[in-house]
């Protein structure tokens, strides 16, 4: 079949499903209609398609702009299905959360726990308001919470839909299974005290999800670090070969960074502060309302529903909502994260590359469905590739904490429900994919060692006159030496493709016999890694032990990815 008659057999797929039709027969796609089969149709070129003889033949009709898809029957009825009956894979859903979110990252941000938070708070600020005088019994109490994870999702869509405010049908729904105490629920309250509060309580909880497996990839790249401390390899600046390092003192970059990124993430989680009770434009006016006035106990409310919350501090002053500078600083460390993880695998997929450290591969892996030979670093891809979504995500809370007027505009609600969450469900992943990662990383000695003897002649030229000179030769007289033979070596290397030679042409040149016996020394890599290994120990243990204490009793344990 030509492209042009696949081309209108798609297009009339499309008229079918336009006019309702969405199985569509064979007799019509061939016939362009719902009834008999039509004649047959020129095959030819797109345009006129002519017959073959010549003639004209009957134009196609125009033709529907193409959809995107023609839904087959059951996906149309699966689609159209009440939401508890709908087959989850025929909607969108977030691979965030399908394929590789941990399960408690993916509760942090779910509707079961940003409405069971909200009505926590309906129980702390009923239980404070009890505590300072208002009329609210202890009946009212218990009844609050005997039900505070007895959520009627179904009511609380179908109270949404009827009142388009998604905190009213959640207070009509909690209403509706407490009526003895549903005169008092979100009393003096503003949305934004479930809202904004909850925000704060699931980005701490956030933190406190990321930091242990944070700590933990340290953990488990320190241990490679020491390891590996004094194995020389060859460092790179610019990706061209330069002076040696160690595989640990590598490590240590990445280390470095990560420490950085834990720092950050613990000063962001504990600079949170809770918004409290600030009523609907951060004035308090509802609350000293209910007081009769009484400024010294609306400060106590505020003081005492924090504290339930689990928060030390409030932010004294706010509007309608915290001020969206706060996201800017969470997403901000966040960011910060994803790109040392970037930068990590990237090393780590360089690597790959050069053979000298591969991520963990498994026995049944396939790298590629056409080169079955292939050990693609897919890991350290996929953190790259998720790094950068999370590098980006930092741009919405900008932009919405610009453009807050005055006391709060809405705009950001819908920004703010996409933008916190994929943050931390993508921070949550790479650095689970990470620690399997670190945890299985594989080293090739030999590897590193023949790279290092394709170099290190190279880097040994200095040695070799200065030890010339020690044995009586004339430095200005080695040096022309050495540059002519390295000259040479390097021909063989570039334009022969061969091996670097410079040491056997050293060896066979006789101006060189005094040190002879000296080059075996002068060429061992050990010598050319400095402090390296030194380095290293000092690092891990003045710096990087010592930040990881507070982690210790979460330290076990094994990632294991399901892709």
């Amino acid at each position: 079949m030509c492209l042009a008659a696949k081309h209108l057999k798609l297009v009339f797929c499309a008229r079918f499903v336009s006019r309702g039709r969405v199985g569509v027969p064979g007799a019509a796609l061939a016939s362009g209609r719902g009834g008999a089969p039509g004649p047959p149709r020129a095959r030819g070129g797109a345009g006129a398609l002519r017959a073959r003889g010549g003639a004209s033949a009957r134009p196609y009709p125009r033709a529907a702009p193409l959809p995107l898809l023609c839904p087959t029957a059951a996906a149309a009825a699966a689609m159209a299905a009440p939401a508890e009956e709908q087959d989850v894979m025929a909607r969108y859903r977030s691979p965030l959360v399908s394929r590789y979110a941990s399960a408690e990252m993916a509760y942090n941000f779910s509707e079961r726990k940003k409405f069971s938070t909200w009505r926590r708070l309906w129980l702390y600020l009923a239980q404070a308001e009890k505590s300072l005088g208002l009329s609210i019994t202890d009946e009212q109490i218990r009844e609050m919470e005997a039900n505070l994870d007895n959520i009627d999702f179904k009511m609380a869509a179908e109270e949404e839909k009827k009142l388009r405010h998604d905190v009213m049908a959640h207070v009509h729904t909690f209403a509706h299974c407490c009526p003895k105490a549903a005169a008092i629920i979100h009393l003096g309250a503003t949305s934004c005290y479930v809202g904004d509060n909850t925000d704060l309580i699931v980005l701490r909880d956030g933190f406190n999800l990321l930091l242990p497996k944070l700590a933990r990839v340290i953990s488990r790249l320190a241990d490679f670090a020491e390891k590996y401390a004094d194995m020389p390899a060859l460092g790179f600046t610019h990706y061209q070969p330069a002076q040696l390092t160690t595989v640990g003192k590598r490590c240590c970059l990445w280390i470095q960074d990560l420490c950085m990124d834990l720092q950050n993430l613990e000063r962001a989680r504990d600079d949170l502060r809770f918004r409290g009770v600030k009523g609907t434009t951060g004035t308090q006016a509802s609350f000293l309302q209910l007081f009769e006035g009484d400024h010294s106990k609306v400060e106590e409310l505020d003081r005492l529903v924090t504290e339930k919350a689990g928060f030390k501090r409030a932010y004294m002053v706010t509007g309608q909502t915290y001020s969206r500078k706060v996201d800017i600083g969470v997403l901000a460390v966040l960011a910060s994260l994803g790109a040392s993880i970037h930068k990590i695998c990237t090393d780590i997929r360089l690597l790959a590359n050069l053979k000298e450290i591969e991520e963990p591969f498994e026995k049944d892996q396939i790298g590629s469905s056409a080169m079955p030979y292939k050990r693609n670093p897919m890991r350290s891809e996929r953190c790259c590739s998720l790094a950068r979504h999370l590098m980006t995500l930092v741009m919405d809370p900008l932009q919405t904490a610009a453009v807050q007027w005055f006391e709060r505009t809405l705009d950001d609600s819908a920004n703010r429900r996409v933008c916190l969450a994929e943050a931390f469900l993508t921070a949550d992943i790479i650095l689970s994919t990470l620690q399997n990662v670190s945890e299985g990383l594989v080293v090739y000695p030999k590897v590193i060692e023949r790279r290092i003897r394709q170099e290190l002649p190279f880097m040994a030229t200095e040695n070799i006159i200065m030890a010339m000179v020690k044995a009586g030769g004339n430095r200005q007289d080695c040096h022309e030496k050495i540059r002519v033979l390295s000259q040479q070596a390097a021909a063989v290397v570039k334009q022969e493709g061969g091996d670097n030679d410079f040491i056997a042409r050293v060896r066979a040149d006789p101006y060189f016999s005094p040190i002879h016996k000296q080059l075996e020394s002068l060429l061992d890599p050990s010598s050319f890694t400095g402090r390296a290994p030194q380095q290293v120990a000092k690092f891990l243990k003045e710096e990087v032990r010592p930040a990881l204490i507070p982690y210790q009793s979460k330290m076990g344990g094994k990632v294991e990815l399901a892709l």
